[in-house]
Protein backbone atom coordinates (compact mmCIF):
# COMPACT_ATOMS: atom_id res chain seq x y z
CA UNK A 1 0.00 0.00 0.00
CA UNK A 2 1.35 3.68 -0.60
CA UNK A 3 1.45 6.35 1.88
CA UNK A 4 -0.79 8.97 0.94
CA UNK A 5 0.75 12.16 1.45
CA UNK A 6 -1.08 15.18 3.10
CA UNK A 7 1.19 17.99 1.61
CA UNK A 8 1.91 18.57 -2.27
CA UNK A 9 6.03 18.46 -3.61
CA UNK A 10 7.73 18.62 -6.31
CA UNK A 11 8.05 15.47 -7.48
CA UNK A 12 4.97 14.07 -5.87
CA UNK A 13 2.04 12.48 -7.97
CA UNK A 14 -1.65 13.72 -7.98
CA UNK A 15 -4.21 11.37 -8.42
CA UNK A 16 -7.72 12.24 -9.35
CA UNK A 17 -9.92 11.26 -6.65
CA UNK A 18 -12.68 8.88 -7.77
CA UNK A 19 -15.55 10.77 -10.12
CA UNK A 20 -13.70 14.01 -9.67
CA UNK A 21 -16.20 15.88 -11.89
CA UNK A 22 -14.35 17.95 -14.27
CA UNK A 23 -13.50 16.64 -17.18
CA UNK A 24 -10.28 17.99 -18.00
CA UNK A 25 -9.07 15.64 -14.91
CA UNK A 26 -11.35 12.49 -14.55
CA UNK A 27 -8.81 9.55 -13.79
CA UNK A 28 -5.93 11.56 -14.49
CA UNK A 29 -2.29 11.33 -12.76
CA UNK A 30 -0.39 14.47 -12.63
CA UNK A 31 3.65 14.58 -12.21
CA UNK A 32 4.26 17.97 -9.92
CA UNK A 33 7.15 19.28 -11.55
CA UNK A 34 7.05 22.66 -9.28
CA UNK A 35 5.29 23.42 -6.15
CA UNK A 36 6.34 26.92 -4.13
CA UNK A 37 4.99 29.70 -2.62
CA UNK A 38 4.13 31.19 -6.53
CA UNK A 39 2.11 28.32 -7.12
CA UNK A 40 2.32 24.61 -8.66
CA UNK A 41 3.00 23.14 -12.18
CA UNK A 42 2.54 19.77 -13.37
CA UNK A 43 2.09 17.52 -16.22
CA UNK A 44 -0.88 14.87 -16.40
CA UNK A 45 1.29 11.96 -17.65
CA UNK A 46 -1.77 9.23 -18.69
CA UNK A 47 -3.96 10.69 -21.35
CA UNK A 48 -2.02 10.70 -24.19
CA UNK A 49 -3.88 12.33 -27.86
CA UNK A 50 -4.37 10.96 -30.96
CA UNK A 51 -1.23 12.80 -32.10
CA UNK A 52 2.30 11.50 -32.56
CA UNK A 53 5.14 13.90 -32.27
CA UNK A 54 5.95 14.02 -35.79
CA UNK A 55 2.53 14.95 -36.36
CA UNK A 56 3.28 18.42 -35.12
CA UNK A 57 6.72 19.40 -34.65
CA UNK A 58 9.08 19.92 -37.64
CA UNK A 59 12.25 20.93 -38.28
CA UNK A 60 13.24 17.27 -36.37
CA UNK A 61 14.21 14.62 -36.80
CA UNK A 62 11.59 11.69 -36.75
CA UNK A 63 10.86 10.78 -33.92
CA UNK A 64 8.11 7.87 -32.58
CA UNK A 65 6.55 9.57 -29.80
CA UNK A 66 2.96 10.27 -28.46
CA UNK A 67 2.06 13.35 -27.47
CA UNK A 68 0.05 13.65 -23.87
CA UNK A 69 -2.41 16.47 -22.65
CA UNK A 70 -0.40 18.41 -20.03
CA UNK A 71 -3.21 19.86 -19.00
CA UNK A 72 -5.86 23.02 -19.96
CA UNK A 73 -2.99 25.78 -19.27
CA UNK A 74 -1.29 26.98 -22.41
CA UNK A 75 -2.39 23.96 -24.57
CA UNK A 76 -0.48 25.32 -28.04
CA UNK A 77 3.02 24.99 -26.15
CA UNK A 78 4.95 21.79 -26.25
CA UNK A 79 6.69 20.42 -22.84
CA UNK A 80 8.59 17.31 -21.84
CA UNK A 81 9.56 15.89 -19.16
CA UNK A 82 12.62 13.27 -19.40
CA UNK A 83 15.39 11.11 -17.96
CA UNK A 84 18.58 12.37 -19.78
CA UNK A 85 19.11 15.64 -17.44
CA UNK A 86 22.72 14.47 -17.95
CA UNK A 87 23.05 15.28 -21.60
CA UNK A 88 20.18 18.22 -21.78
CA UNK A 89 21.77 21.29 -20.40
CA UNK A 90 19.20 23.28 -18.85
CA UNK A 91 16.89 20.57 -17.20
CA UNK A 92 15.45 21.00 -14.37
CA UNK A 93 15.49 18.37 -11.73
CA UNK A 94 12.25 17.35 -10.88
CA UNK A 95 12.95 13.98 -8.29
CA UNK A 96 14.97 10.46 -8.83
CA UNK A 97 15.71 10.21 -12.48
CA UNK A 98 12.97 12.76 -13.75
CA UNK A 99 13.93 16.14 -15.44
CA UNK A 100 11.61 18.89 -16.95
CA UNK A 101 12.72 20.40 -20.27
CA UNK A 102 15.95 21.66 -21.09
CA UNK A 103 17.29 23.32 -24.66
CA UNK A 104 15.96 21.21 -27.49
CA UNK A 105 19.00 21.93 -29.58
CA UNK A 106 20.67 19.01 -27.78
CA UNK A 107 17.38 17.01 -27.60
CA UNK A 108 17.23 17.74 -31.65
CA UNK A 109 20.54 16.01 -31.79
CA UNK A 110 20.36 13.48 -29.19
CA UNK A 111 17.13 11.98 -31.11
CA UNK A 112 19.21 12.43 -34.11
CA UNK A 113 22.53 10.71 -32.56
CA UNK A 114 19.48 7.65 -31.09
CA UNK A 115 20.70 8.80 -27.93
CA UNK A 116 17.45 9.64 -26.60
CA UNK A 117 14.91 6.98 -27.18
CA UNK A 118 11.04 7.46 -26.78
CA UNK A 119 10.85 5.35 -23.40
CA UNK A 120 13.19 8.22 -22.36
CA UNK A 121 10.96 11.47 -22.80
CA UNK A 122 7.10 12.42 -22.78
CA UNK A 123 6.25 15.53 -24.63
CA UNK A 124 3.16 16.72 -23.29
CA UNK A 125 0.46 19.93 -24.91
CA UNK A 126 -0.43 22.53 -22.15
CA UNK A 127 0.49 21.97 -18.43
CA UNK A 128 -1.73 21.68 -15.21
CA UNK A 129 -1.27 24.87 -12.98
CA UNK A 130 -2.48 26.02 -9.46
CA UNK A 131 -2.08 29.27 -8.22
CA UNK A 132 -0.73 29.92 -4.46
CA UNK A 133 -3.06 27.86 -1.96
CA UNK A 134 -5.31 26.71 -4.85
CA UNK A 135 -4.10 22.92 -4.89
CA UNK A 136 -4.18 22.58 -1.09
CA UNK A 137 -7.91 24.13 -1.33
CA UNK A 138 -8.27 21.06 -3.59
CA UNK A 139 -6.76 18.50 -1.45
CA UNK A 140 -8.52 19.70 1.03
CA UNK A 141 -12.09 19.18 -0.84
CA UNK A 142 -11.28 15.43 -1.66
CA UNK A 143 -10.09 16.63 -4.99
CA UNK A 144 -6.85 14.91 -5.39
CA UNK A 145 -4.93 11.71 -3.63
CA UNK A 146 -1.08 12.56 -3.22
CA UNK A 147 1.27 10.06 -3.21
CA UNK A 148 5.68 9.99 -3.13
CA UNK A 149 6.71 10.38 -7.00
CA UNK A 150 8.50 7.15 -6.64
CA UNK A 151 5.33 5.20 -6.26
CA UNK A 152 5.15 4.02 -9.68
CA UNK A 153 6.92 5.16 -12.82
CA UNK A 154 5.44 7.76 -14.95
CA UNK A 155 7.87 6.93 -17.72
CA UNK A 156 7.75 3.24 -17.51
CA UNK A 157 4.19 2.23 -16.28
CA UNK A 158 1.61 2.05 -19.01
CA UNK A 159 -0.45 5.31 -18.94
CA UNK A 160 -3.41 3.55 -19.49
CA UNK A 161 -3.18 1.56 -16.47
CA UNK A 162 -1.51 4.41 -14.40
CA UNK A 163 -4.51 5.90 -12.47
CA UNK A 164 -5.88 2.28 -11.51
CA UNK A 165 -2.33 1.22 -9.96
CA UNK A 166 -2.70 4.00 -7.68
CA UNK A 167 -5.96 2.87 -7.00
CA UNK A 168 -5.05 -0.11 -5.79
CA UNK A 169 -1.83 1.21 -3.66
CA UNK A 170 -3.92 3.45 -2.43
CA UNK A 171 -5.97 0.50 -0.89
CA UNK A 172 -8.93 0.47 1.15
CA UNK A 173 -12.08 2.40 -0.57
CA UNK A 174 -9.90 3.47 -3.25
CA UNK A 175 -9.26 0.15 -4.60
CA UNK A 176 -12.66 -0.47 -5.00
CA UNK A 177 -12.65 2.25 -7.93
CA UNK A 178 -9.86 0.61 -9.37
CA UNK A 179 -11.20 -1.15 -11.96
CA UNK A 180 -14.40 1.51 -12.72
CA UNK A 181 -15.29 3.44 -15.62
CA UNK A 182 -14.58 7.10 -16.28
CA UNK A 183 -18.61 7.85 -16.03
CA UNK A 184 -20.47 5.93 -13.51
CA UNK A 185 -23.63 5.74 -15.63
CA UNK A 186 -21.66 3.08 -17.54
CA UNK A 187 -21.20 0.98 -14.58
Amino acid sequence: MAEILKVPAKGSLLAAQPYLGDPHFEQTVILLTEHNEEGTVGFVVNKALEINFDDIVIKFPKFASKIYHGGPVQEDNLYFVHRKGDLIPGSIHIQGELYWGGDVDPLKELIEMKLISPEDIRFFLGYSGWTPGQLMDEVKNNSWLILEGDSVSVLDDSPDALWSKIMHLAGGDFALFANGPEDPALN
